[in-house]
């Protein structure tokens, strides 16, 4: 185990991941299992979490051995790689901002009373405030903000699922009948839930790019136990909080027969009275600040590594030579800007309906999950890793395990949603 000086130091890459996961799949998905399908919903969460570790561990384990990011990896191991993953790119850059966007403007209506202002013009004052914070501020921003708010956010749901598990749960309508799980809105839920679950596995890209950008930072590069040591802790503080927001909306919802709102401004509400009726209405600005304050860094982290990962796979694209030379600061700011107004604009195309744009966000992650996670393999067990960096054969089997899964879900979701 490192010490906690060395933690300290080496905190950046899995803290980032953690902060980035604790959003839409935790907040909202989450919350939604526990209050529509009870205490089952805990299988799908674990397993995701569980046979989708490799494919985010790959995301250390590769440039800490190579220095290189996947995105390059992916080069290296064929152009028809690269496209394939700019593709996936493309379809994240109309989906996963606009998802956590939205989902954050109805949490900053909800804190500030804001229920008079469309909610696109909230959005509109996100993307414009944490666009200037990313292109003034960087990566070090990012790392020294989220130590201070994923701690707050940490402590403030063990303190209400406590409260929760303390006040036991919630009395079951007379008339409750349990939802199915297998029919095609519960095969679809679940879709959505692992998919999301703890985040994109294309975002194990993500994770390949800040491990690059604290490179940077630090005279001397950790060693691999070391780097790997800090994902595993962000990795599973990311599984612990699911499971607490699971037993939230578990304990407080489920059998009264109360339905999570589609629309981002009702979730919000209903999120926050969740744990202020079980802590105290006193709690309302404290737990609403920490709630917004999670989806923000969500946003945040998101938004940075997009528009990080856009760049890199069009340099490398548009690139016919051997040589990569880092983008240009002046691109970066461009790239983050354009993000901006691109889901902006796929917030008022669905009318600010945030269950459309999280069901199409978690589907295509979902759908392409088994592909990136074998892609991921063929990076980290190719010529470009010394033997001695490649994964286990225990991890290596963990990680078919993890394909094979995605891929027979992948299956039958289709039957269940096309047949």
């Amino acid at each position: 185990m490192l010490p906690f000086k060395s933690l300290l130091k080496n905190l950046g890459p899995g803290l980032l991941f953690a902060s980035m996961a604790i959003g839409t799949s935790h907040l909202v998905l989450s919350t939604r299992a526990g209050a529509q399908y009870g205490w089952l919903m805990v299988i799908p969460i674990l397993l995701a979490n569980i046979l989708k570790y490799p494919f985010f561990e790959f995301g250390i384990r590769y440039t800490n051995a190579t220095s290189k990011t996947l995105i390059e990896g992916y080069l290296n191991r064929g152009r028809g790689y690269l496209w394939f993953y700019a593709i996936i790119t493309l379809i994240s850059t109309f989906t996963i901002l606009a998802a956590l966007y939205l989902v954050t403007s109805g949490l900053l209506i909800n804190l500030f009373q804001l229920s008079q202002i469309p909610i696109g013009w909230v959005a509109l004052g996100l993307f414009a405030f944490i666009s200037i914070l990313l292109i003034v501020g960087r990566y070090l921003l990012l790392e020294k903000s989220l130590k201070i708010i994923v701690s707050v956010l940490f402590v403030a749901l063990v303190v209400t699922t406590t409260v929760v598990l303390y006040n036991g749960q919630v009395t079951q309508a007379a008339n409750f009948t349990p939802l199915p799980f297998f029919d095609s809105v519960g095969v679809l839920f679940i879709i959505g839930l692992v998919g999301w679950m703890p985040t994109a596995v294309e975002t194990s890209s993500w994770l390949s790019l800040w491990t690059i950008e604290k490179q940077k930072l630090t005279i001397e590069k950790p060693l691999l136990k070391d780097a790997l040591f800090e994902f595993n802790l962000g990795y599973v503080l990311t599984g612990i909080l699911a499971i607490l927001f699971l037993v939230i909306g578990w304990f407080s919802l489920y059998g009264t027969g109360t339905a999570m709102s589609s629309s981002a401004v009702g979730f919000a509400d209903q999120l926050i009275t969740l744990f202020t009726v079980n802590i105290g209405e006193w709690t309302t600005v404290f737990v609403a600040t920490a709630a917004f304050a999670t989806m923000f860094s969500s946003c945040m982290t998101a938004h940075d590594a997009i528009a990080r990962v856009s760049l890199d796979v069009l340099e490398k694209l548009s690139s016919k030579t051997t040589v990569r030379n880092p983008p240009k600061k002046s691109y970066f700011t461009i790239t983050v800007l354009l993000l901006a107004a691109i889901n902006l604009g796929v917030i008022i195309f669905f009318n600010a309906n945030m269950g459309k744009v999280v069901a199409l966000a978690t589907t295509v992650s979902f759908l392409v999950a088994p592909i990136v996670g074998y892609m991921n393999l063929k990076n980290v067990m190719s010529t470009d890793m010394p033997a001695a960096a490649r994964p286990k054969k225990g991890l290596q089997f963990l990680t078919y395990a993890g394909i094979v899964f995605l891929s027979l879900f992948a299956l039958y979701y289709a039957w269940v949603a096309y047949l």
